[in-house]
């Protein structure tokens, strides 16, 4: 009896293996990342974040539920209708399971009215716009990694605690500095101070000197930028050349800056800089291990927070259709919302109904060449923000099937 019982068992047991792997369509989980991979933004994410990915793969396993684990990339070249179109493609005609990074937040959003149409999670990393978890967010989106509203939070009450209490912004004419403008003149009327103007540039624009001396004749105490990448880094450039923002009663920040931006300024230039991060690779030894081994992959190149959420964020996703038994998107993204992000990058993160990605900010400042101990060694960490100060509150966020649910 207890053989027939046994053997009872282990067909029971077989049978049940075999629906599961039945639930993974295709018979393979498909993994694309989207961003830029040749043009403004590509070193924050670009061939970086494929990297990441390939990466997370490895380390979970080369398959998940019994199934092959496919990475496949594309370079949507920071245009939304070409990234629309891609996706719309790898989803109706390659089957693609999970869209990664997202590139800029214009892009982003685009995508995200595609995967909440087709039923696809969304892996934000390199978008920034905080509508994305907010009034334009989704049941499968999820913000990984960073947010204008994050981002904004950390740099301007730095700035708020200093008395900076007139403000003017040079901003990125799109999505992502719309947003971080938005966000961060929210915190600046909060405090009682003022924004006594703004100007946008288009993205990509090589000669910002008319915006940045606009910005210098405000007379405003912090000329504060809402760019990102190339952006930010030919601001800076330019805006010392002109003198900006080397007076006391006037300060240049960046709202948002990477340690690929340190990169291409110098440490010379860059050194006393302060912004925010969710990732610093020298933060710790076990950061540290990501870091080299990403190194080693990428010609030297330090990791990004971007490339390292992308990383977190495709290893979450094998994690929870794990955990799920299928690939089928609604049970994966409950699956993600129910278990806590841990990696390298951080331990037990909630996720939010809305798919923000409840982990702590750092307030990071650019390091002196002195300093400096190894080739992209740029930061140091001067404050931890916890999760609940560092995210825009769930209720204020506007997201509509959380005020349904509410």
């Amino acid at each position: 009896m207890r053989s027939i019982a046994a053997a009872l068992t282990a067909v029971l047991c077989l049978a049940a293996v075999g629906s599961v792997r039945a639930q993974v369509s295709g018979d393979v989980v498909r993994i694309g990342v989207i961003n830029d991979m040749s043009g403004l933004y590509s070193d924050l994410g670009g061939e970086g974040s494929v990297e990441a990915a390939r990466l997370a793969i490895e380390d979970f396993g080369p398959t998940v539920l019994g199934k092959k684990v496919e990475l496949m990339s594309a370079d949507h070249q920071n245009k939304p209708d070409i990234a629309s179109g891609i996706v719309r493609r790898w989803i109706d005609e390659n089957g693609v399971d999970l869209i990664a990074d997202g590139g800029n937040s214009a892009t982003a959003l685009a995508i995200q009215a595609i995967t909440r149409e087709k039923k696809r999670i969304f892996v934000i990393s390199g978008p920034g716009s905080s509508d994305l978890t907010g009034k334009q967010c989704s049941p499968y989106g999820f913000h990984f990694t960073y947010s204008t509203y994050a981002e904004a939070s950390a740099v301007t009450k730095a700035m708020l605690k200093k008395g900076a209490d007139t403000w003017f912004f040079l901003t990125a004419d799109y999505a992502f500095g719309h947003a971080l403008e938005r966000d961060a003149s929210s915190f600046v009327a909060t405090a009682g101070s003022k924004v006594v103007g703004s100007v946008r540039h288009p993205l990509g624009a090589s000669d910002l000197s008319s915006f940045l001396l606009q910005a210098q004749n405000s007379k405003a105490k912090v000329i504060a930028l809402a760019n990102a990448g190339g952006d930010t880094v030919n601001s800076l450039k330019q805006a010392a050349e002109f003198g900006i923002g080397k007076s006391a009663d006037q300060n240049i920040v960046a709202l948002l800056m990477l340690i690929t931006d340190v990169h291409s300024l110098g440490l010379e230039a860059a050194q006393g800089i302060i912004y925010a991060t969710s990732f610093s690779w020298t933060q710790n030894e076990v950061t540290r291990t990501f870091g080299h081994r990403f190194m080693a992959r990428r010609h030297g190149q330090a990791p990004t927070m971007i490339q390292a959420g992308v990383y977190s964020g495709v290893m979450h996703y094998l994690k929870a259709v794990q955990a799920a038994g299928t690939d089928d998107p609604g049970a994966v993204a409950g699956a993600m919302r129910k278990l806590l992000v841990n990696d390298f990058m951080t331990q037990n993160a909630q996720i939010r109904e809305d798919g923000q990605v409840m982990r702590s900010m750092y307030l990071v400042q650019a390091k002196s060449p002195s300093e400096s101990r190894e080739p992209w060694d740029y930061e140091k960490v001067i404050a931890t923000i916890s999760p609940d100060e560092a995210w825009r509150p769930l209720a204020e966020g506007g997201c509509p099937f959380v005020t349904k649910a509410q």
